[in-house]
C-alpha cells in the first residue's frame, strides 16, 4: 500500500497543538514540526481520519533538548488507544504505555537504546488485530501479541494525545515524515 504524509512540511495543516498544562510552543521550521520543552508535555493531534486497525504510522523523530521521551506517539488499537514511548526515563527507554494496566516501563515490551541528541531516527508502528509491532530505524523493537491482553493508556494528561497524537516530555523534539498507510 501507498504511503499517504500527514505532515506538509509547512504548516501545521492537519494538525493542533495538544492543550497540555504547561506546552511549550508548537511550530514548523525548516521542514520540520518542533515540540519545544514543556513543563511537562508538549504535542500535536493530529486532526484527520485515523483507522482504527490494519494500518502502519511512521515517522522520523529527533531530541533537540532535554533528558526525556523525544516521541510519545498516541495512536488507535481498535476502541483503545496506546503511546509508544521513545526515549523515556532517562533517555534510553523504549516501549508501549499500557498493556493490562502497566505503563512502558513496567511490561514485556520495555527496552533500552541509545539516543543521540541531534540523530534522526525512523520510527515505525504496525497495527493489526492480533499485534502491535515497532521499528526503530532496521531494529524491531515491539513485537507484541495482543490477545487477551488490554491495551489502554497511561492515566493523565498524556490521554490528550488521543486518538492520533505525538508528545514530548520536558524535552525538544523535531519530527518530519509523518505518514500513514492503511494495510490491505
Amino acid at each position: 500500500p501507498e504511503w499517504k504524509p500527514l505532515f506538509d512540511g509547512k504548516t501545521l495543516a492537519g494538525w493542533q497543538a495538544t492543550e497540555f498544562a504547561g506546552g511549550g510552543e508548537v511550530a514548523v521550521k525548516d521542514g520540520e514540526l518542533r515540540l519545544a520543552t514543556g513543563g511537562d508535555l508538549t504535542g500535536v493531534n493530529f486532526t484527520g481520519a485515523m483507522p482504527k486497525m490494519g494500518y502502519e504510522l511512521a515517522l522520523e523523530a529527533q531530541r533537540v533538548e532535554g533528558g526525556d521521551f523525544f516521541c510519545g506517539l498516541t495512536f488507535p488499537f481498535g476502541e483503545a488507544c496506546c503511546t509508544l514511548i521513545v526515549g523515556g526515563w532517562g533517555v534510553a527507554l523504549v516501549g508501549l504505555s499500557s498493556i493490562d494496566g502497566n505503563d512502558a516501563s513496567e511490561n514485556e515490551t520495555t527496552k533500552f537504546k541509545k539516543f543521540e541528541k541531534g540523530h534522526w531516527y525512523k520510527i515505525r508502528v504496525r497495527v493489526t488485530a492480533a499485534k502491535i509491532e515497532a521499528w526503530i530505524d532496521d531494529e524491531q523493537m515491539l513485537d507484541v501479541e495482543t490477545k487477551d491482553k488490554k491495551i489502554s493508556m497511561r492515566a493523565g494528561e498524556i490521554e490528550l494525545s488521543k486518538p492520533c497524537g505525538i508528545a514530548t516530555f520536558r524535552t525538544t523534539g523535531a519530527l518530519r515524515a509523518i505518514r500513514l498507510r492503511v494495510l490491505a
